[in-house]
Formats: structure tokens, sequence, C-alpha cells
């Protein structure tokens, strides 16, 4: 096995304040060499990696990227939907503004593609089966666990969202890709 030296671990997460941001960007601008890396896909896709990302391009400090794993990219390229345009929208409102939102995607034509919680992935495909009824043929696809062990992907049509909610495993992550307006 290879013996690679110890480097020191700067923690950064979503409850980091700006002060772990100002930090970093004083290493990088004394010569140090630091490298973002997430456990959890790309960084900066829909993590705080974007916090520190945006500072950087900010200070005008010169960044390189080697992308890993991104399970909305995975998701719109395996969901045999249109990609050449699409939407992202990371994950949508908790609360305030959800509705609104997906009730704006029944005229929308584009793809759109979000992530969405194990805890409310029911709850989002019987509202689209609501909002949606009068687009029964409408395709969406669920992507449940891309790039894992235990990678499911579920294509359907509106007309079936109450019978897959209901069925639906629900573990993981989730990715939704929504065909747009038929």
């Amino acid at each position: 096995m290879l013996d690679l030296p110890k480097k020191p671990m700067i923690s950064f997460h979503g409850y980091s304040d700006t002060k772990k941001i100002e930090e970093i960007i004083k290493k990088l601008k004394n010569g140090e060499h630091l490298v973002l890396v997430s456990d959890a896909g790309t960084p900066g896709i829909s993590d705080p990696g974007y916090a520190l990302t945006s500072k950087l391009a900010d200070q005008k400090i010169d960044t390189e990227v080697i992308p890993g794993a991104s399970a909305f990219l995975a998701a719109l390229s395996v969901s045999g939907l249109p990609i050449n345009h699409f939407i992202y929208l990371g994950f949508l409102p908790l609360k305030k503004g959800r509705q609104t939102m997906l009730k704006s995607f029944i005229d929308e034509d584009k793809t759109i593609v979000f992530y969405e919680s194990v805890h409310r992935i029911e709850k989002t495909l019987l509202q689209f089966a609501e909002f949606f009824k009068d687009q029964p043929s409408r395709k969406i696809v669920i992507a449940r666990e891309l790039t894992k062990m235990h990678e499911e992907v579920i294509r359907t049509e509106v007309s079936e969202l109450k019978s897959v909610a209901e069925s639906i495993t629900k573990k993981g992550e989730f990715v939704v890709v929504l065909g747009g307006r038929p």
C-alpha cells in the first residue's frame, strides 16, 4: 500500500461561517495549495462549496476543477428526455413559494431537473399527480441513489404517479426529471 504523507484538513460545510472562507482565502494568497473535496458529488452543485468558489472568483484567485459524480447530470443523461435545454433548480423551497413553483411547471416546455429529499419525495409526486392531471402523458423520471450501489431509475408518466409515489423506496437521494409540457 502506498504510504502518502498526512495533510491537514479543514472542514467546510453548510454551517461554516464566513471566517472559514476568509481563512481559506488567506492560505491561498500565502501560496498554499488547497483542494476542495466533497463526499456528496461535485463540489458547488447544491452544496456549500458554492459559497467558497464564488468568493474565490470575486478575489480573482485562480482555481482548477476536476469534476466528480453529479447526480443531476447523471439523471438527465439517463432520463431519455430532451436535455438540449433544461432548467436546473437544486433543491426546491421547503415551504414558502413551493406550491407556486410546482404549479409554474405546468406550462414549462423545457425539461426540469431538481433534487428532492427522502422526506418529501412522496408528497412532491402526489402534488405533481394533482397539478398535472390534465397532462397525463407528461413524462417524469425519478432517479434514486445514482452512481451508488442501490441505483434505481423509474420512468413513468403523470397518470401513474399516485401508484409510484406510494410504492417508491423512501431511502437515499432523489433526483426528479420532469419532461416539458407535452
